[in-house]
């Protein structure tokens, strides 16, 4: 493919390694497979945003990091260059419509990231935060799912991955950005960085390269180095949003919390077997008094009543919102494949599933089919704080049910379903996704996962002691001193608790 020129760029040396200045550059959020596994997600799409021209700079050059920033990471890519115009082209005829390829910088300040909202206009479209170059590689001379990419930091090897890794394959992305608008030509694609990518501070040398090593000649992009200064300038407070980080920022810039210097993460909660046997042990009654003693008054569920009084109810919470029926809404979201039919769907085995449905108990919430799925799908129970519908039925299918009673017309008529999996408010109860309910004849309540294991412990030797103080009563003995226990008590009942446990 023949190279052009554009006299708008002569002289520039931001644009000194591309054929013209590019109209537009494109950027892959997320592309390849080892930082899909660092980042904890696999993205079934590619997705996209734009960097300005003005972001080019040029090879071995610097870039400043601003005043009163600390997340300045780079990003080693491979920049694809336009030669021909696409517009709809297909996956097998993509790769006719690249020039070039060359090595990229995508350089970002995660300090400005938290009101970007994605967009990255400001975190990642300042000034020379886009190195390019310094030489291009003729497209029609390599294999695109043979190139490989490599960065160095002051040296070390830091990246080094190939197309291979892709998650979406360079001409994928050309077809896929093709849908949407015309790619002219001298438009640069950021095709997104492997694992390694972290942060850099003033006095840093970066190096990126690309280069086709199966190829005849093995041709790469040479090095493009860039050099971190440390900026003067500081973001004014009275012109927009100031920079601000927070661990997640910082995990994320570096590539783990322990490059950042950050504790592991606390390990997830899981309701164990052994858990979940104390916790059906325990009543909800002893469970309170252990919460009441920790400060945590504001945990019970007031007003639903169990369908099956003898049944114990042990889960971690799956929380779903209805909000007052509005008719325009109910009609633009309360049909088809609704947040309350989505919940029930992705309900898991031992979960409860708690409904806040502001304790109006004038039209159903849950009927017989949405029982039968969670009791399929393994659910530990059902908390509503409004009414169910299909009772009988809803009562024959088995799983636990708390509700506030009965209702024959369906929820459209008091609620809209609206949203699943957050913070809702149930029975004057806020319950948060994965919280531990307890329910039993008593009531209702909302466990800490921070606290479930100390709470349930100290629940079941304070039954142990009252078990034995209702003995002592049985027998004749005053409350007076033993309830609660007086020293001597104390004394007498600790003796034959170690007894027996000999015995034993």
């Amino acid at each position: 493919m023949t190279a052009f020129t554009d006299a708008t760029t002569a002289g520039d040396p931001r644009f000194s390694a591309l054929p013209v200045r590019p109209g537009k550059i494109v950027a892959v959020h997320l592309s390849y497979l080892s930082r899909a596994d660092q980042r904890g997600r696999r993205p079934a799409a590619p997705s996209y945003f734009f960097k300005p021209s003005s972001s080019v700079a040029a090879t071995d050059g610097t870039i400043e990091r601003p005043e009163g920033t600390e997340l300045l990471a780079f990003e080693g890519e491979i920049a694809l260059v336009i030669g021909e115009p696409a517009r709809r082209v297909s996956i097998e005829d993509a790769w006719a419509h690249v020039g070039w390829v060359t090595a990229a910088n995508d350089f970002g300040l995660y300090d400005l990231r938290a009101n970007d909202k994605g967009s990255n206009v400001r975190s990642k479209g300042g000034d020379g935060f886009t190195p390019l170059g310094p030489t291009l590689i003729g497209a029609r001379t390599i294999d695109p799912t043979a190139l490989r990419l490599r960065t160095w930091v002051n040296g070390v090897l830091t990246q080094d991955d190939t197309t291979e890794g892709l998650l979406f394959s360079l001409s994928q992305l050309v077809a896929d950005l093709s849908q949407h608008f015309t790619l002219e030509s001298g438009d640069v694609i950021l095709t997104g960085t492997p694992a390694g990518s972290s942060v850099v501070v003033p006095g840093d040398v970066v190096e990126v390269e690309v280069d086709a090593p199966t190829a005849l000649g093995a041709p790469a992009s040479g090095r493009l180095r860039t050099t971190v200064i440390q900026g003067t300038n500081a973001f004014d407070a009275e012109v927009g949003s100031l920079p601000s980080v927070d661990d997640t920022q910082r995990s994320e810039a570096w590539g783990s919390r322990e490059a950042a210097g950050l504790p592991p993460e606390p390990e997830p909660f899981v309701l164990t077997p052994e858990l979940r046997a104390k916790l059906e042990k325990a009543p909800t009654a002893g469970l309170s008094s252990q919460l009441r003693k920790r400060g945590l008054n504001n945990v019970s569920i007031d007003g639903p009543r169990p369908l099956h009084p003898d049944a114990k109810v042990v889960g971690t919470a799956k929380t779903l919102r209805f909000v007052p029926n509005r008719e325009d809404l109910f009609k633009q979201f309360g049909g088809g494949y609704n947040p309350q039919k989505r919940a029930f769907d992705s309900v898991r085995e031992g979960e409860v599933v708690v409904i806040e449905a502001r304790g109006d108990a004038s039209a159903g919430t849950l009927g017989d089919i949405l029982a039968i799925r969670a009791n399929a799908a393994g659910a530990a129970g059902i908390v509503t704080d409004g009414a169910v519908r299909d009772l009988d039925a809803v009562t024959a299918v088995g799983i636990p049910v708390y509700s506030n009673g009965s209702h024959p017309a369906v929820l459209g008529r008091r609620h809209v379903a609206w949203d699943y999996d957050l913070t809702i408010a149930c029975g004057g109860a806020t319950v948060q996704p994965g919280d531990v309910i307890v329910a039993d004849a008593d009531g209702i309540l909302v466990i800490p996962t921070q606290l479930v294991e100390e709470v349930v412990d100290a629940a079941l030797v304070q039954e142990d002691e009252d078990a034995y103080v209702a003995r002592q009563v049985a027998a004749g003995h005053t409350i007076d001193g033993l309830f609660p226990m007086n020293a001597q008590w104390r004394e007498q009942y600790e003796r034959e608790t170690a007894e027996n446990s000999d015995r034993a």
